[in-house]
Formats: C-alpha cells, structure tokens, sequence
C-alpha cells in the first residue's frame, strides 16, 4: 500500500514538472527546454534562457507558482503517445535539447513517446518527450500542497563541455500539512547547514583564487579536524594497524595497473608532464599501499597486514556536484587497507564492523544503516574484466554473512559495487534527508591479480592475497560536515575548540580570571578569557554565539569563595560552584566524550 501512495505522489511530482515548464514558457517564450524528472520530495525541470529577452529570477518563483496553481484547477488532462523518429523531429523542430535526446533514442533503438498536456483553452497545451508516467488529470493534483523553492545553474547534461541552464526546483507532496512540514524541517536543516555555520563559526574557507571544491582549514577548524584524526590514530593503533604517508601523486603506470584510468579516468584530473613522463594526482590511496605490500614478498605468518593512512586524494567533480565539504575535489581519507588470506576474511571484517561501532558510539551516531553494495555484471563498462565471477560472489558472500551473524539489518544496492569488489557502505542521512555514505567496507579480489600481490603459505605456495578497503570515517572533509549538521555546531566537549569562556565582571575581577585561566591551561582544557569592552550580558551572549561549552562568570563573590559561576550551553545556569569541582566535572566530561 505504502508502495503504490509513493509511486502516485511521483506521477505527481512528475506531471507538476510538466505544468512548470507549461507556464514558464508561457512567461519566456523564447527559453528552450531540457528535462524535468521527479527527485527525492519533489521535481525540477531545466531551461535556457540564453536566447530569451530576460532570464528567470528568483522574484517570478511566487508568479509561476499562482500560475501552476490556475492550470491545476482547469483539470488539464494528460495523454501518451507513441510516434516516429521523423514525427518527434518536426514536433520538437525549435527545441535543440530534445531533438539530441530523440536522435539518442533513435540511435539506440528505443520507442520514442511524448505526453500532451490538454486543458479546454487550446492556449493551454503542451507536449512534452517524455516515457511517463503522469496523472490522468491535474485535478488528481492539490495545488496548496507544493511549492517552487529556488533557481540553480546546471550543465546539460551534467557535463561541463555544454550550455549551463537554470533549474527551477519545486517540492510537492498529497496534503498542505505534509509541506508545511517539510518547509519547517528545511527552514531548520538550512540552519544547520555546514556551510553557514562553518562560516559563523569561524571553522573553514573557500577562496576562488585558490579553486572550487578546495577547502581551507581556518585555525579552530583544523584544531577539531586534528582531534579527530588523533581520536582515530590512537583507535587503529590499538587495534593493529601500521600508519604510512605517500605521495600525492603518482606516474601513469601506476594507476593503468590498478585500473582506475580504465574505470575512473574521467574523475581524475589532467596529467602533469615530468621528464616525458605523465603524473597523475591520485583518487585513490590503495595502489600506494598495494606498492608497500609488494615490496616484500611476505609469509601467511605477516597477515593480516593493517596499512593506514590519513591520505589526501583529488578527484575532478562536477562544479554542479559540489557542495561545501560534503561534496569536494581534494580530501583526506581515513583510510586502510588490510591483505589478508581468504580463510581469515570474515573474522577481519567482523573486528572492523566492531571498530565501526566503537567509533560510531563514541561519536554518539547512532541513526545510521547499512548498504550491501554488489556487482551489476550486465554493466559492461564497469565490470566488464572481471574474470573471477565466483571470486566476487564469494567476497559479497562473506559480507552479507557477517552482517547476518551480528544481526545487522541491511539493504541490497545491486550496481552500487566498486569495479574492484563488492562492498558495505555505511549510510546517512544528511540534514536535507538526502542519503550519504559516511563510511566504507570493500572486499576486493581484483587488485592482488593486477598487482601480483601474493603471500607464501604454510606449504610453501604462492598464493593471491585478498585485500580489504576500509574507512571509518570516509573522508574527515564530509565526516566534519556531518557532525557539524548533526550537533548543530554545538559539538561535544572534548571537540570543542574552546571549552571554557572566563568572563571577569569587572576590571578588578580580571587579575582573579586570568589565575582561572592559568589553572584551566595546566589541566589541559581549552579556555579563553573574554576580552571585549561590553557588558557581561552581550559577552556571554557572544560565547553562545560561538556555542562554547562552558561560560564560567567571576565577580567580587567568586573572587571571596574562590568560585566560579558556571553556565553551560545546554543545560543553563548551574549557579557558583567550587573551581576545583568544575575543574573535575570537565576532564570528567572530556575523559568520557560526554
């Protein structure tokens, strides 16, 4: 039942693309037309504008809006059909983007329809490429219960080499209840959103002159990004791993012999020309590593061998694609790749779905599921050299048997498989309600051939190690910007970059908060003294503008009891309190990751 209510809100969603594009070329005549698809709670469709007298802004949302709303209640009827290749031609003569999508299907061999839209007006029609499908009418459609939410410039295509155009989004829903809803949730994920608190809070930068999707790490930013690459030292340490540190960049060999210029080329950037030679910046860590492991031949005795690195990649995304720190072009894996026998497989990926929980649980994530991502063989450009079909069904095999034995619930994502092995992902969802995967468990019997990565067994045979892909935490670029959104900014004591703020009420408190400074130092917490000339209202109304932890208040009374008044984030006013105690209660709070 669920089922079909989705499949009827999408035929909704879709048929309200096609209205959009009805009235917006009734306001721009001129604009030429793209797609329209249906996406997660709503739709878009695509235009350019380049040929029109004046493009779309931001003001003519609300009149496109009543206008979608008057075509809705004159019950427009829709109505497929099938037709020919020279039909659509001469139907779509003027619309340059539809007549490259009708010769791609005419090359391809595939029907070509097309959807009329009919209302009694004969100036209310509109037809539309489309396979469907679509409501029978509008009037299946409530017209208080969706809304066009913003303009965004998009390549045709997704690609670069061609026209931007402007999408035009809209969200759509069965009731007005279910978009009052959704517009609350977004009114409060777009203050939570990374990037405006990344910008508030003083924590990372872009600059232009630099480049897209290239971040810069600002002083408190990078002082939480080294606690949690410290946190997660410190874990894989404990847990057997070997850190290393490799270059950035690597000669063309490399990377034809790990397969990525054949798989992944188009997401790696240019080469760099050396000595005649070419050099790729790496998208990858793991052929670095696979270099290390073949550096000696090892003996079954060695593994599993755990090599980590915190290793920074570079891969060329679309400017449409990114998007803050979730969505980058250059970033730092916490990455590791364990060679390993065949026979040990299943009890190695259980120790890392253990770490998973550890970190996951001291991080307090705790809304997450898991993906078991597998092959799609049919896809030939992906998986076309696979040679060993039962190696991989082996490898997805044990995954979906630890997961089974720990009583993991999981969901299948056939397609969704590297074109090295098949995989767990581990997925989220972000503050818009769009899934992410945050963290990754591959198992790959691809590589070791490729790079003859062998061990020597108990009877003294060569044999092809298997390798497994693991990060933790993905990226810290996107782990950052998740847990940034997740808290809201206000982060957990120990990540905090300042957990205590001193406010001293008066001149002569000062000498009493700067000894309250020094004692906080020599325990290890980070504290600052609240310098600005204001009253002490608007200073601790600045410290919980930065979301500090802690705001310890010191007047002539503390100064007499050797106190301080204490007001914490969350909880509120605690009122004055022995600074020794205080003192206890933090490290106690960051010992614990409260």
């Amino acid at each position: 039942m669920v089922q079909n209510k989705n499949k009827d809100l999408d035929k909704k969603r879709h048929s309200l693309a096609h209205v959009l594009a009805m009235a917006v070329l009734e306001r721009f005549p001129e604009a030429k037309i793209g797609i329209g698809p249906t996406i997660e709670n709503g739709f878009y469709y695509d235009f350019d504008f380049s040929g029109a007298k004046k493009g779309i802004v931001p003001e003519d949302l609300p009149k496109i809006e009543e206008r979608i709303k008057e075509l809705i209640s004159h019950d427009l009827k829709f109505k497929k059909e099938a037709i020919t290749f020279e039909q659509a031609k001469k139907l779509f003569k003027n619309q340059k983007y539809k007549i490259e999508l009708i010769k791609e299907l005419n090359d391809q061999k595939k029907a070509i329809s097309i959807y009329g839209t009919f209302g009694k007006d004969p100036k209310e029609t509109f037809v539309d490429l489309c396979a469907g499908p679509h409501v029978k009418s509008t009037k299946e459609i409530n017209k208080d219960a969706f809304k066009l939410t913003k303009l965004a410039g998009a390549y045709w295509r997704g690609s670069e080499k061609n026209q931007m155009l402007t999408r035009v989004y809209g969200v759509a829903f069965n009731t007005p209840d279910e978009l009052k809803d959704y517009l609350k949730l977004l009114e409060e994920a777009e203050k939570r959103d990374h990037r405006v608190l990344g910008e508030k809070m003083d924590l990372f930068m872009f600059d232009e002159n630099i480049g897209k999707g290239l971040p810069l790490w600002l002083p408190k930013g990078y002082l939480i990004r080294h606690l949690i690459e410290d946190y997660i030292y410190k874990v894989e340490q404990e847990n057997g791993y070997l850190h290393v540190l490799t270059p950035e960049l690597a000669k063309e060999v490399l990377y034809k012999t790990s397969g990525h210029l054949a798989h992944y080329k188009e997401d790696m950037y240019c080469p760099i020309e050396i000595e005649n030679e070419k050099y790729y910046l790496r998208p990858m860590n793991c052929p670095h590593h696979h270099s290390i492991y073949k550096h000696k031949l090892r003996s079954y005795k060695d593994l599993p061998l755990r090599i980590a690195e915190f290793g920074t990649v570079y891969r060329y995304e679309r400017s449409g694609v990114l998007s803050g720190l979730i969505r980058v072009r250059g970033f730092t894996q916490n990455d590791a790749h364990i060679y390993i026998t065949p026979e040990k497989l299943e009890a190695e990926i259980i120790k890392i779905s253990e770490i998973h929980k550890k970190v996951f649980d001291d991080f307090k994530i705790l809304d997450y599921w898991f993906r078991l991502s597998l092959p799609n063989f049919k896809n030939k450009e992906k998986y076309g050299d696979i040679k060993n079909k039962k190696m991989w069904e082996q490898g997805a095999e044990a995954l979906k048997k630890v997961l089974n034995k720990q009583k993991i619930k999981f969901v299948e994502g056939v397609g969704e498989a590297t074109f090295y092995g098949p995989k767990i992902d581990v997925q989220i969802k972000n503050i818009y309600g769009k899934e992410d995967t945050i963290a990754t468990i591959q198992v790959d019997y691809y590589s070791a051939g490729r790079f003859n990565l062998n061990y020597i067994d108990k009877d003294g045979k060569e044999k092809s190690v298997v390798i497994i892909h693991r990060a933790i935490l993905g990226s810290f670029e996107r782990f950052f910007a998740f847990l940034l959104e997740k808290t809201a900014g206000v982060l957990p004591l120990w990540l905090a970059p300042a957990q205590v703020r001193i406010i001293n009420i008066g001149e002569g408190h000062r000498k009493y908060a700067e000894d309250i400074l020094s004692e906080l130092k020599k325990n290890k917490i980070r504290a600052e003294l609240s310098d600005e000339d204001s009253t002490v209202s608007k200073k601790i109304r600045e410290a919980e503008l930065q979301k500090i932890p802690y705001i310890l208040v010191v007047g002539d009374k503390e100064i007499q009891n050797k106190s301080v008044n204490v007001r914490h984030y969350k909880r509120g006013q605690e009122g004055e309190v022995d600074l020794d105690a205080v003192i206890k209660k933090i490290n106690e709070e960051i010992e614990n990751k409260a």
